[in-house]
């Protein structure tokens, strides 16, 4: 499903945004530019032409801009010299010189209409997003539950069972598109909201129909791990540029967030819980410009917690409470571990043997090691590692697999 482009607005009132503003935006991007055409503006500021026709008619009365000439009927026009003291001036103060942001108002309307909440999730979309990954049923279904809620999932277990893995292909399962702003304004104030690193832009016939200051992309899949800090979940100003970006949680509204190894980040579990227990309860953030201006925005996106820490001692009852799927990911069958080997050699074209995997097992078992899914990537590295440093092919028995082993895990 694409969700419908926003309309092209035609005037300013339309816009929602104020018309100083985007008077400012205009002779900015003019001063960075030099001589340009009126279409060249409008696509600067991905705005229509009837709104950068007016635009350019207020500035050239203000003596702001001049005419140079034309280019096929259409203005040629350059900034003026008091247009550049003015440009200066705004530069100083915000050097934000992109598209024109969207009102908060549109933003808030926007997300709502293509939340994660309302997406049509089927078993066999989850299969089809997690088959690359031996998972037993049970689990499956449980994942596929917490996508249906459209809220948070806690996948806890012991480490090397797969959490992570679980965590990263979730984003698969969504196969439709959200539309993004390049930013917003708030006060007078532009957050920057559109990342190329987060947001994955869909190109076509569609991503250019409608308003351009959207940009159409696949529901954002955010990933953070120990280097979150509490100041990745606010507004962050660029004390150099002048102007905001949105905080993670932002960014993520209408797709995916996920938080790796949660419990050893540089903030503490309750700091965030803190942070995050009204959001997560009501689905809503609030947010403070520096000069102390508050407003609220949709926390629209699924949280994803992973970790291989008690989830007793990282939360309290109050926080778990607001976690509703909490899936445990635990050690594998010797069915399903056979498997997972099977496809790891597969992947590192290494001829399989089953037999030779059930010795395996029985090492293990005598080491006292439980079967978790990372042991057969693991393992199977070392045997092709080894093979390389001996400059010959790489051959499963049960010889490389003991050397494997021996080199992998800690001696007694």
């Amino acid at each position: 499903m694409i969700t419908e482009a926003v309309a092209v607005p035609q005037t300013i009132e339309e816009i929602g945004i104020r018309r100083s503003l985007l008077e400012d935006l205009a002779l900015k991007i003019l001063y960075w530019q030099g001589e340009m055409s009126l279409l060249e503006l409008a696509d600067g500021l991905h705005l229509s032409f009837p709104i950068v026709q007016e635009i350019f008619r207020r500035l050239r009365k203000e003596q702001l801009c001049e005419v140079k000439g034309l280019a096929e009927r259409v203005h040629q026009i350059a900034i003026t010299s008091p247009g550049r003291d003015r440009a200066f001036e705004l530069l100083s103060t915000n050097q934000y010189a992109g598209p024109a942001p969207v009102s908060l108002r549109d933003y808030v309307a926007r997300v709502r209409s293509q939340s994660v909440r309302d997406v049509d999730i089927r078993p066999e979309d989850v299969e089809r997003a997690l088959r690359h990954l031996v998972l037993s049923k049970e689990v499956l279904a449980q994942v596929g539950t917490a996508l249906v809620s459209g809220r948070t999932i806690f996948l806890y277990g012991p480490t090397g069972t797969g959490k992570t893995s679980i965590a990263q292909a979730i984003p698969a399962v969504y196969r439709d598109s959200v539309w993004i702003p390049y930013a917003v304004e708030v006060d007078g104030q532009i957050i920057a909201v559109y990342d190329g690193q987060a947001h994955e832009r869909i190109e076509g016939p569609a991503a250019g129909e409608g308003d351009t200051r959207w940009v159409r992309c696949r529901r954002p899949r955010i990933v953070v791990g120990g280097e979150l800090t509490l100041e990745m979940l606010d507004l962050r100003f660029d004390a150099i540029r002048k102007f905001y970006s949105a905080p993670l949680q932002m960014k993520a509204n209408n797709g995916i967030l996920i938080i790796d190894d949660f419990g050893r980040q540089r903030l503490r579990p309750e700091e965030l819980f803190n942070r995050w227990i009204v959001p997560l309860d009501r689905r809503i953030d609030f947010l403070m410009l520096a000069g102390g201006k508050k407003f609220e925005v949709p926390f629209d996106l699924f949280v994803a917690f992973a970790t291989n820490l008690d989830p007793t001692t990282l939360a309290d009852e109050a926080f778990l409470r607001r976690i509703p799927s909490k899936v445990k990911v635990d050690t594998v069958t010797a069915k399903e571990f056979q498997e997972i080997f099977r496809r790891t050699c597969e992947e590192h074209k290494l001829l399989y043997d089953a037999a030779v995997v059930d010795e395996l097992i029985v090492l293990l078992g005598e080491l006292k090691h439980p079967l978790r899914p990372c042991y057969p990537r693991d393992i199977v590295e070392q045997v092709c590692w080894s093979a390389r440093y001996a400059g010959k092919p790489a051959h499963l028995d049960l010889a490389t697999v003991t050397q494997a082993c021996h080199n992998y895990f800690l001696s007694a």
